[in-house]
């Protein structure tokens, strides 16, 4: 009987370093794993950096066990060192299901927004904003606050939830104008609803939206400022011209100019910034402005995009990087890295929700994929060594293959013809019928586009466009060549040299690569899967980094890391809520 497993804590700066300190124990001989690229998978022959004994047990294991296996679920026939290997990596994983006992969460009133309010949204997009929006005001009210910054708003669903449904005063902050338009437009819409609902003594409250590349912690206080001014001064319901205008006007010295606003205007309104997946840096950035603006008194956060995150130690700059933030995880020896940082952004939940046959399409793609960079390798070394961005072609063969299952069932209950799925919607209906998950087709997760076992969670240097045609590449063919999966990994590299200009060629060899390669394509999921058990520890890692910094300001502040979402449904689910001390007390 395998010994109970030490729990750990977050709940103070040392617990945490403790926690810490654990995983980057348990990381650093694992580093080659964490750095490894599934297109290297043949080439580099990756599955022999991995104990014999587990790879030879774990190729003759199902699929769904292996799916299974970065939830951290064992057999009893596996080897020992397997089982405590998979045992102590979970037992370091932050947990990841909500837990309505949690005190901050107790006496949390969600409300069940409209169909008004939820145009356009996802039942995901739904779950997330529901739950954020009730923690937001709970949060603002226990502050004093009435202005809210959402940073990375995109369309502006939780914003316009903040305004209309709590009334609070709200500035969404997005990169994209386009994004901005459409904040306005869906605002002006529900606007004309809410506005019928309401007394005519009583303002209506719109966001104000604010097009701007936030580069900097600097930047989103500068933000931040001029947008307590705007309050201060009138409820606008315009697009947010003048906060712009005078953003870009005053930014130019960041915390200088924004310290001058404040000082100068006699604001004495404090605000809470938010974030709902906002990515990379962005997240980052909003826990240094909270450190750094006297004016925001709170934080809500929910980051994604770990692989978007910039590293001290390998990108060698001068600026705050977003990983590490805490001055522990700065002295420790543990690096991520890109290859790491990809890898955070693996969902446990999903995996265990796939089925069988997209599992082993995903397998079959990531076995193409390694196999089309020995093509390279071989004919196109020059190429190689630009390390292309060679597109999406994965995404598009997994779609096909799909759609081609869900046909062939339909076919097979008799039915008289054979929808062809015009949209997303419609394919995800039918696999629905078929007893298939939604998100085994596709997960928007922010701007963070998850295929679930794909390798680079937001870059696409692993997958292949679809080509206009294949027949521009010309290759030596048998009449073999139609065993074992040839045909698929043909049509896959051919698209991806067509798209690469790298053709034709009577010369290229294809089933000469494929039968080297195919002998370990058994390998390839047994390895990802693996791998992708690390991704959770990952994650648990650079979050608990983050809480760490907040904890390092002493007695100034107050932070709390918990899971908010149900992780089927969003994976990145864990929210930082963070306090000033010298606010009110938040309502518990």
């Amino acid at each position: 009987m395998a010994a109970p497993r030490r729990s750990y804590s977050c709940e103070s700066a040392t617990q945490t370093l403790d926690w810490m300190n654990a995983i980057a124990v348990f990381l650093e001989p694992l580093k080659p794993l964490l750095d490894a690229h599934v297109v290297n998978f043949f080439k580099d022959r990756l599955w022999e950096m991995v104990d014999e004994q587990w790879m030879e047990c774990l190729r003759k294991e199902s699929v769904e066990n292996l799916l299974k296996l970065p939830s951290g679920f064992v057999q009893n026939y596996w080897p020992h060192s397997l089982q405590e290997f998979i045992l102590t990596l979970r037992s370091l994983v932050f947990p990841r299901e909500p837990k309505l006992s949690h005190l901050f969460l107790c006496n949390l009133q969600v409300a069940s927004l409209g169909t008004v309010l939820t145009q356009g949204m996802s039942l995901k997009k739904k779950h997330e904003v529901e739950i954020l929006a009730a923690v937001i005001r709970k949060v603002a009210s226990g502050s004093g606050a009435e202005t809210i910054v959402d940073v990375g708003s995109g369309q502006g669903y939780l914003a316009q939830a903040l305004s209309f449904e709590y009334q609070l005063s709200v500035t969404a902050i997005d990169a994209s104008m386009h994004h901005a338009t459409v904040t306005n437009a869906r605002a002006e819409t529900i606007k004309k609803h809410y506005a019928a609902k309401i007394a005519q003594s009583q303002h209506l409250k719109v966001p104000r939206t604010v097009t701007c590349h936030v580069l900097s912690s600097d930047i989103l206080t500068a933000l931040s400022t001029v947008s307590l001014h705007e309050d201060n001064v009138e409820q606008s319901t315009d697009t947010g011209n003048s906060l712009e205008n005078a953003v870009l006007e005053n930014s130019k010295s960041h915390i200088g100019q924004a310290s001058y606003l404040y000082n100068n205007r006699n604001i004495r309104l404090p605000l809470v910034l938010a974030g709902l997946h906002a990515c990379g840096d962005l997240s980052v950035n909003m826990l240094r402005t909270f450190v750094d603006c006297k004016q925001v008194i709170a934080l809500v956060g929910v980051g994604c995009c770990y692989n978007l995150l910039s590293e001290d130690q390998a990108e060698k700059t001068h600026t705050s990087c977003g990983f590490p933030m805490s001055n522990a995880a700065k002295l420790s020896r543990l690096t991520l890295g890109k290859n790491a940082r990809d890898l955070a952004c693996q969902s446990a939940e999903r995996w265990r929700s796939l089925t069988k046959d997209y599992a082993l399409q995903n397998f079959d793609v990531h076995a193409f994929r390694a196999a089309f960079q020995m093509v390279l390798d071989k004919y196109f070394p020059d190429v190689l060594r630009s390390s292309p961005s060679i597109g999406r072609k994965g995404k598009a063969l997994r779609r096909q293959r799909m759609r081609n299952i869900i046909e062939s069932k339909l076919g097979a209950k008799g039915c008289a013809t054979v929808p062809f799925f015009t949209s997303k919607q419609q394919c995800k209906s039918a696999a629905c019928s078929l007893t298939m998950k939604n998100d085994e087709l596709e997960v928007d997760d922010g701007c963070y586009s998850n295929m679930t076992l794909r390798g680079d969670a937001c870059t696409t240097s692993e997958e292949l466009p679809q080509s206009s045609s294949s027949s521009d590449i010309r290759c030596l063919e048998t009449p073999v060549e139609k065993t074992d999966n040839y045909l698929a990994f043909k049509e896959f590299s051919m698209s991806g040299l067509s798209r690469l200009g790298c053709g034709p060629s009577e010369d290229i060899n294809l089933l000469e690569i494929w039968k080297e390669a195919q002998p370990f394509t058994e390998f390839v999921g047994p390895f990802w899967s693996l791998r992708a058990a690390l991704g959770p520890l990952v994650e648990t890692y650079i979050l608990l980094d983050r809480l760490l910094f907040l904890q390092e300001q002493g007695n100034s502040v107050e932070a709390l890391l918990f899971p908010l979402f149900d992780p089927t449904i969003s994976p990145r689910n864990v929210v930082i809520v963070a306090r000033k001390t010298g606010a009110d007390t938040v309502a518990t």
